[in-house]
């Protein structure tokens, strides 16, 4: 039996937008975000996907985005990259200083360049403002493939906390279903789930996953409007005018929103928590009861009694690939 060290849990979800495509900018509101969550009584904050510096909406809202050589494209993407987490890196310690000085894990999506490539990261800051975990999405969605990598089973874990096994997907992972598997296996009790925006479809796979995991979910979805998009482009120093044209061009309805949030936490039994929040800017924070946890798995877990492994094995490849070996660049730099 878990008997977990807090029997209560407190989380706050984050639906106010980036300041678009200004990473500096960004941070900076997260950390006042993050001071206003955890002075609320939050000990893990969570932001949606690709939220520094915002999710590349106009992947499929602007119609001349993907057309081969389009400069505007070109330079829309130089300007991600310029605004975009390393690891190391200042932006990165940034963050890490807003969980220690909130004392909180704070649970962010961004795009994270790793040498030459992009991709679509969930970083965990730990509460002592030094410790680091993340996650990589391993398979970019239709469009997104033209900005992200696909990253390899090397960054598939979880974090242990003193509440429990704290986890998270991005978006789509939430319908490959054994990397479900993977994560049900680690035990979590708060699930992570970053969406661009928690629509009626990825509500349905948050509520999905709380059941079958048996834990808790925070479904993380954002507010942004074209407004949101441009003003925070503009906001940045020397903002290329020839990128901006493939914003000015997204297509949106009159009232202009792009994301609509739909944030909310959902019970192991698969039930609402909190009301899931559209179009409106806020911070949504719930209690969860994580002794709620103990009673779901009288009927289901799918780590232990409802496993079968006399019949099922899975196996995941948890090795960094890489193209070049240390040997083999050791017998390159001898000039073997």
């Amino acid at each position: 039996m878990v008997n977990y060290l807090q029997k209560e849990l407190r989380v706050s979800i984050i639906q106010h937008p980036p300041v678009y495509m200004n990473l500096r900018a960004s941070i900076e509101k997260a950390g006042h975000l993050s001071c206003q969550a955890s002075s609320e009584g939050a000990m893990v904050v969570v932001f949606p996907e690709t939220w520094l510096p915002g999710y590349p909406v106009w992947l499929d809202s602007s119609p001349n985005a993907a057309l081969w050589g389009y400069e505007p494209t070109r330079k829309l993407y130089r300007t991600l990259v310029d605004n975009s987490i390393t690891i190391p890196g200042k932006p990165f310690d940034s963050l890490r200083k807003i969980a220690g000085d909130n004392g909180v894990y704070l649970v962010m999506g961004c795009h994270e360049l790793v040498g030459h490539t992009l991709y679509n990261s969930m970083l965990y800051l730990f509460p002592d403002g030094q410790g680091y975990s993340l996650h990589r999405k391993i398979m970019p969605t239709y469009t997104e493939k033209l900005i992200w990598g696909m990253a390899d089973g090397s960054t598939l874990n979880s974090v242990k906390t003193d509440f429990g096994i704290l986890g998270g997907l991005i978006c789509w992972e939430h319908w490959m279903p054994l990397a479900r598997a993977l994560m049900h296996e680690q035990g979590e009790v708060l699930h992570i789930a970053q969406w661009p925006a928690v629509k009626d479809l990825h509500q349905i796979a948050s509520r999905h996953y709380a059941f079958e995991g048996q834990c808790f979910v925070a479904a993380a979805g954002t507010v942004l409007t074209k407004t949101d998009v441009l003003e925070g482009f503009d906001s940045l120093p020397g903002a290329n005018p020839a990128a901006r044209e493939v914003l000015q061009m997204i297509a949106c309805g009159n009232d202009g929103l792009l994301q609509n949030g739909g944030s909310t936490f959902i019970r192991p039994d698969s039930t609402h928590l909190t009301k899931p929040l559209f179009e409106k800017n806020s911070i949504i924070t719930a209690n969860l009861d994580l002794e709620e946890i103990k009673e779901g798995h009288l009927l289901m877990d799918t780590r232990g009694h409802y496993s079968r492994p006399d019949i099922f094995e899975l196996k995941c490849n948890f090795k960094k690939q890489v193209n070049l070996s240390s040997d083999d660049m050791s017998r390159s730099v001898r000039g073997e």
